[in-house]
Formats: C-alpha cells, sequence, structure tokens
C-alpha cells in the first residue's frame, strides 16, 4: 500500500506525463480518429464501461479499431493501430482525468475485475494503468488469444 506523500506523488507524475503525452500525441490523436471516422463510417472514438480502482467503473476512451456492425471484426486499420498500441493514445486523458495511471494493472471490463471476491480484490485497490508488467510480457495478446478454443 502506497502512502499519502507516495500517492501524491504518483499522482503529481500522472498528470505530468499525461499533459506530455496528449501535447505531443494531440495531432496523430486527431488524425486517427478521423481515419477511423472515414473508414469505420461511425464516430472513430470507440467508449466503453471499464472497472477502475474500488471497482468504480469509468468510461475509457481508444481509437475505433472495429467494422460497423462487426463485433468481432477488426478492420486492417485496426490491425495496424492496435498492434502498435496506437489505439490506445486517447487514455492519456483517462488518466488526466484521475481514472487511470500510467503504471497500474490494466483495465478490465465489467464482469470480470468487478466480480472477483475477498482477497483477489486487491487489484481493484490501485488505479487502473495504461502500461503494466502485463502489458509487456503480453504485447502480442491478440495472436495468444486467436490460438484459444474459448478466448475468453
Amino acid at each position: 500500500m502506497l502512502s499519502l506523500r507516495q500517492r501524491i506523488i504518483k499522482r503529481v507524475f500522472d498528470i505530468f506525463i499525461s499533459l506530455i503525452g496528449i501535447v505531443i500525441f494531440i495531432i496523430p490523436i486527431f488524425l486517427l480518429m478521423i481515419l477511423s471516422t472515414i473508414l469505420h463510417k461511425e464516430f472513430g472514438i470507440f467508449t466503453q464501461k471499464r472497472v477502475g480502482q474500488f471497482g468504480k467503473t469509468f468510461t475509457i476512451f481508444k481509437i475505433k479499431s472495429m467494422k460497423l456492425g462487426h463485433e468481432n471484426s477488426i478492420s486492417s486499420f485496426g490491425n495496424f493501430i492496435r498492434k502498435y498500441k496506437l489505439d490506445e493514445l486517447p487514455q492519456f486523458l483517462n488518466v488526466l482525468l484521475g481514472q487511470m495511471s500510467i503504471v497500474g494493472p490494466r483495465p478490465d471490463v465489467i464482469g470480470y475485475a468487478d466480480a472477483l471476491k475477498g482477497k483477489d480484490r486487491i487489484i481493484l485497490s490501485v488505479k487502473p494503468g495504461l502500461t503494466s508488467q502485463a502489458t509487456l510480457l503480453f504485447s502480442n495478446e491478440e495472436a495468444i488469444l486467436k490460438q484459444q478454443k474459448n478466448p475468453l
């Protein structure tokens, strides 16, 4: 558990890095959003409820990577932006809003992390992050899941 001082330092770090990320990536985010809007024929920002710190839900922002009306159909554009994690650039806004951190466990969809019981809920004691050890270890998550009989 982080001390109050450590939590303040972590939050200041998150604000600083997210502001830098937004300044550096605002034009690429805007261009990717426009391109996604054109290619997918709907607004290029994907939003979804995710489970955050203490099990509270928040809306995550991503660049849309799936085709209109095709729930599991990732476009070639989507494959590209997912491969290079460009779809996650809008999440700097989630960090700035205090819903996520730069480093922390990946935010889970409703129905998994929020259903944890007892000691397993410890993961919900911290804010989800843009990056984590799991993000680095499973950078090829899409390929791994495609090989599974039941990817859920």
